[in-house]
């Protein structure tokens, strides 16, 4: 088989000689009889069918110089063709015959029509010569360096000029495609956007009917909308209503593919033009159909289109009229589903629902479509955090929806709003005054130019002193309103000018004021959060929702931790819920009396317990205390009030174990009148049983804090003339004041001489005095001087005595009272007393019958352990011997008023941890101390 022929244009040689040779005569040419083709038709055909879209041709054509030639030649035609003034509508034709004659440019007017000769004219092949040159650049243009060096030759305005003046459908396709691919070099897209090109695009999008040439033209309008300065552009010079409207037109799927493609790009950041261009074009309706498009490219475009456009206010009714709620509300639903998309894909919809919220048709559409559920999963993740600031103000939309509110508040919005006062920051950008509710739409018409009588009057208002400053007159004023001028002698009195400057109120607008101005309150990223709980304090009975814990931590977490100043709306709350009386209850079921005391008055917050939290200084503690100390001032005056009284009975009798509790510990905050005290306190039993609560399961994280508190405060109301003061510390390291008795019978010559020796377990021999021994204990009087063999030795065994614990038994058995031999065996604070040699000797002194040094043995232990040097962690300790009289003492330390109350609650803790299951001990110290038993036996003292 003979190989076939090769024509001349299958090189590539040729093909760019034909090209430069064109370029330099013009578009004309020599035909080939044979072919009926011109050799620059060949040529072109050549390299946009073979060499360009072969492999690495492009790169081919353009390393070889192929794009000057090919521009130059688009370049001749551009400039032979008419100026643009002068084209008309069927111009096109003509223009390019001109480009083909050396002769002047024939006036516009319509072109001769292909099909009226036989052969083709002149313009038709030069038409053709045209649309293949275009398609080969279109190509070239596909690739990047290529869509440089045409920028840098200069073959932008050609392309434009071509698209202005050839009307043609196949020449306006090819020129559109190629200004679509330089327009992906954001310089090019800058270049066309320079030239002019968008309202010939427009222009062209409206005027051509072919299929092929809209959606070149609609690419190359989406790929100029690189920017946000080119995507306002676009929409001021018209190019989003064709859009729509063709959209509206149900085009075929590839058309509605690349429209919906368009289109999102023109809304991104939308535009006040774009939103109404592209509701004028009526194109909200099918964007709304088009969410549930069977092609996913075409129903993501659309929804995101729709939340684009959820910016601008004034499209947002006119889109929940269309049913873009329930699009937008289904599809962030969808996405947030267990398999929905990243968080990332979420946060256009939350903006756009967050958006449909300023509106109050749209809020009804939302709330009806189950978007209050939505919102409200959206705060309780974790991950959408970044989101919630934006969220809890699209909230307050619904400040007076009785109904959304009581919703919003059951499904627990009020602790999520707490914990959203102190939280970080969203990363949200600000929304613009154009995303502002058009439920207020602003005015949009022209000012008024204040005329020239207006400023005459002014000028003469401000020298007669009816104003002080131009900003005290509207242009609103009338002269019914203003006074009479005064008198020119009162002006000339210099005693009466400042009265006369002042503003009349009637000069004024409404609500200003030239001498008292309302301070603004600060409106930070909490604004939204206290505005909604403010809203919520409002309720008759708002304890269900705001006196619970998480509502009052976060309230007062940001009353103490704001950054900056705190708004006056969270004091006014609080000061709200203890004002009403509905809250009285829920204030002592939660603990919420007992936190405002421990945070603000004591400055212990949950985080400072039982670690302290390193914070920063607090400048405005007193502010703090004071603010605690009105709050709970409040609580009194209702609680002692005739509702408050029932109240707290009822609680304390006939309550859940927990509300009794809870009851006993808040009493001593809220309640003052001895009487009430007496009642609840004592006859009633809320003492004890707050005591026996002690040492059961903790009902709240800071119950050991609150109660240590509150037996505090329990102690200074019920017995204010006992003093628990702390035992004086006596020094190790000085002589003891009392002369001691036994020291002489140590020495080498005792006097007297001891007439008994005590054995130990450890061989150790004590010295003793038989009678002193008999009279100072009822157990040797027996042992020594009755009828055991012991009254007969001289040597007596003392078993299971170690010699540190009876060195203090032998002192006291001859006379020695407070002479430090009881300070031996007490270890230093910090080590255990249980097993230690102070515990062997309160034994021994209660085995052998010896109150006296029991008394002293647990003064020291007490001096030394619960003193000065003693601390919380002590306490326990000391309570673990198991001594009534040292647990007394515990107790003492406990509620001793100068003690700090972070120290006071630590040693409760310890306290209850030795305790353990038995409440007894614990209970009957603590009642020991408080009702004054130990130091006067005369009962309590409720009414001193």
């Amino acid at each position: 088989m003979a190989a076939a022929k090769l024509s001349p244009a299958d090189s590539l040689s040729f093909c760019l000689a034909q090209l430069t040779a064109a370029a330099g005569e013009g578009l004309g040419g020599g035909k080939d009889t044979a072919t009926n083709e011109t050799p620059l038709g060949r040529a072109l055909l050549a390299l946009r069918t073979r060499h360009v879209k072969a492999a690495g041709g492009i790169e081919r054509f353009r390393a070889r110089g192929g794009l000057r030639p090919l521009l130059a030649l688009l370049r001749r035609a551009a400039a032979a063709g008419p100026a643009p003034s002068q084209a008309g509508p069927g111009s096109a034709p003509s223009s390019v015959e001109s480009a083909a004659s050396s002769g002047p440019a024939p006036s516009p007017g319509p072109a001769p029509s292909a099909a009226s000769s036989s052969t083709p004219s002149p313009p038709t092949r030069l038409r053709k010569t045209l649309d293949l040159a275009l398609s080969v650049l279109a190509n070239c243009c596909t690739e990047g360096e290529c869509r440089a060096e045409v920028r840098r030759l200069g073959g932008i305005i050609p392309l434009v000029t071509i698209l202005q003046c050839v009307k043609t459908d196949s020449i306006q396709n090819r020129t559109a495609r190629a200004l679509g691919n330089l327009a992906m070099e954001p310089e090019s897209c800058g270049d066309i956007h320079s030239a002019g090109a968008v309202p010939l695009l427009v222009e062209g999008l409206t005027a051509c009917q072919d299929s092929q040439c809209r959606q070149s033209v609609v690419r190359a309008l989406r790929n100029l909308a690189d920017s946000p300065q080119h995507r306002l552009a676009l929409a001021k010079q018209g190019a989003v209503r064709p859009l729509a409207e063709l959209l509206a037109a149900a085009p075929d799927p590839a058309m509605t593919l690349a429209l919906v493609r368009a289109l999102l790009e023109l809304s991104r950041g939308c535009s006040r033009a774009c939103a109404e261009q592209l509701s004028l074009g009526g194109g909200l309706g099918p964007l709304v159909s088009l969410a549930s498009h069977p092609k996913r490219a075409v129903r993501e475009a659309a929804i995101l289109i729709l939340a684009n456009l959820c910016a601008q206010g004034l499209v947002r009714p006119a889109l929940g009229s269309a049913g873009g709620v329930e699009v937008l509300l289904g599809e962030l639903r969808r996405r947030r589903g267990p398999s929905g998309a990243s968080p990332a894909s979420q946060q256009p919809l939350v903006r756009a629902v967050c958006l449909l919220c300023r509106e109050a048709i749209n809020r009804a559409r939302l709330r009806d479509a189950g978007g209050l559920e939505l919102l409200m999963g959206l705060l309780r993740d974790p991950r959408a955090s970044a989101w919630h600031p934006r969220v809890v103000a699209a909230l307050v939309g619904f400040f007076y929806d009785t109904g959304a509110l009581g919703r919003l508040q059951a499904l627990g919005l009020v602790p999520l709003l707490a914990g959203q006062l102190c939280g970080e920051a969203g990363d949200e950008e600000e929304e613009g005054r154009e995303a502002a509710s058009w439920d207020f739409p602003e005015e949009r018409t022209p000012e008024r130019a204040e005329a020239g009588s207006f400023q005459s009057l002014r000028s003469w208002l401000i020298s007669e002193g009816y104003a002080a400053d131009p900003g005290d007159i509207s242009p609103e004023w009338s002269p019914e309103r203003c006074p009479p001028p005064p008198e020119p002698a009162s002006r000339a009195s210099p005693s009466l000018g400042p009265t006369l400057l002042r503003t009349p109120h009637a000069l004024r607008p409404a609500g200003r004021s030239p001498t008292t101005t309302a301070p603004e309150e600060p409106w930070g990223r909490e604004g939204p959060a206290l505005l909604l709980l403010s809203r919520f304090s409002q309720a008759p009975d708002p304890s269900g929702a705001l006196v619970t814990g998480p509502a009052l931590c976060g309230l007062l977490a940001y009353v103490t931790g704001a950054p900056g100043s705190p708004s006056p709306r969270a004091f006014r709350i609080l000061a709200r819920l203890t004002c009403n009386p509905a809250c009285l209850e829920a204030f002592v079921r939660s603990y919420g009396a007992a936190l405002l005391r421990a945070w603000l008055v004591l400055g212990v917050a949950p985080d400072d317990w039982p670690a302290l939290r390193t914070r920063p200084a607090r400048r405005s503690q007193h502010q703090h205390r004071e603010l605690g100390e009105m709050l709970l001032q409040n609580l009194t005056v209702q609680a002692e009030s005739p509702f408050g009284v029932g109240a707290l009975t009822h609680l304390l009798l006939s309550g859940s174990p927990e509300d009794r509790v809870a009851c006993a510990l808040t009493l001593p905050f809220i309640c003052r009148k001895p009487s009430l005290r007496r009642r609840l306190l004592l006859d009633q039993g809320g003492l004890r049983l707050l005591l026996s609560a002690l040492t059961g399961p903790a009902p709240h994280p800071l119950f050991l804090f609150f109660a240590a508190d509150s037996l505090s405060c329990l102690q200074g109301l019920v017995s204010p003339t006992v003093s628990p003061a702390l035992l004086p510390a006596i020094p190790l390291d000085l002589d003891p004041p009392s002369p001691c008795l036994y020291e002489p019978l140590l020495g080498p010559a005792p006097t007297p001489a001891p007439d008994l020796h005590f054995l130990l377990d450890s061989g150790l021999r004590l010295p003793a005095q038989r009678a002193a021994s008999a009279n100072a204990s009822p157990f040797f009087r027996a042992l020594l001087a009755g009828s055991f063999a012991e009254a007969h030795m001289d040597l007596v065994p003392l078993r299971g005595l170690s010699p540190s614990a009876a060195w203090p038994v032998l002192h006291h058995l001859h006379g020695c009272r407070g002479c430090g031999a009881t300070l031996g065996p007490v270890p230093p604070p910090g080590q255990p007393l249980l097993g230690s040699e102070a515990e062997e000797a309160l034994e021994a002194a209660g085995r052998f019958l010896l109150p006296g040094l029991e008394e002293e043995l647990e003064e020291a232990v007490g001096r030394i352990h619960l003193g000065p040097q003693g601390g919380p962690e002590s306490v326990g300790e000391v309570f673990r011997l198991g001594r009534p009289r040292l647990a007394a003492h515990c107790a003492r330390w406990t509620l001793s008023p100068g003690q700090c109350p972070r120290k006071r609650a630590l040693a409760l803790v310890g306290l209850v941890e030795a305790a353990g299951d038995e409440a007894g001990p614990l209970t009957e110290a603590f009642l020991a101390v408080m009702m004054g038993v130990e130091l006067g036996g005369e009962g309590p003292s409720l009414d001193g």
